[in-house]
Order: C-alpha cells, then sequence, then structure tokens
C-alpha cells in the first residue's frame, strides 16, 4: 500500500478555505481513504490531503483520471490562488 500526501502551505488567511476546497474536491473524485489535515504546531497554514493507494500503477491512474475528470476539475478551480508552496510524498507501508 501506498501513502499519498499532497502538502501545502496556504497564503495567510486561506488554509480553511483550501481545506474546504480540497474536501470538497476528493469527494467527487472518489479518492480512496482520504483526509485532510491541517496544522495545530509546526508551519502555520500547513494543508495535507492524504490518501491511501494500492500501487503506484493505481496512482498513476488516479493522475490520468483527474486531468480528464471534469467535476473534479470544476471543485479545484482557483485552488492555486490559495497556496503558495506544495509538494507530494509517496510513502510505503511497511
Amino acid at each position: 500500500m501506498i501513502i499519498v500526501r499532497n502538502c501545502f502551505t496556504a497564503k495567510p488567511g486561506h488554509a480553511s478555505k483550501l481545506a474546504a476546497q480540497l474536501k470538497e474536491a476528493a469527494a467527487v473524485a472518489n479518492v480512496p481513504n482520504y483526509r485532510v489535515l491541517t496544522d495545530v504546531v509546526g508551519d502555520m497554514n500547513r494543508v495535507v490531503l492524504e490518501f491511501e493507494i494500492d500501487s503506484i500503477g493505481a496512482f498513476e491512474e488516479r493522475l490520468r483520471d483527474y486531468a480528464t475528470n471534469e467535476a473534479f476539475r470544476e471543485k479545484m478551480k482557483g485552488y492555486t490562488d490559495l497556496w503558495l508552496t506544495g509538494y507530494r510524498e509517496l510513502m510505503q507501508v511497511a
């Protein structure tokens, strides 16, 4: 199993908006076993969309779906205006 973590540093005042938008988009795209995390301590304005996937191949399929899923793309409109930096982690469960 692979854990995918899409990690963002939101612009000040926009973390809750970004978290809400990611939750809505993940639900529309049927992202498996997802959760949206926000910071308690550490870097401020941090928002993470985390989900589980069976394999790297399944992750690649999901990326292709994101590119063509109109409902998902509509929910994600404008999300780049809400964050400053971001990165993705893929972690294998041992």
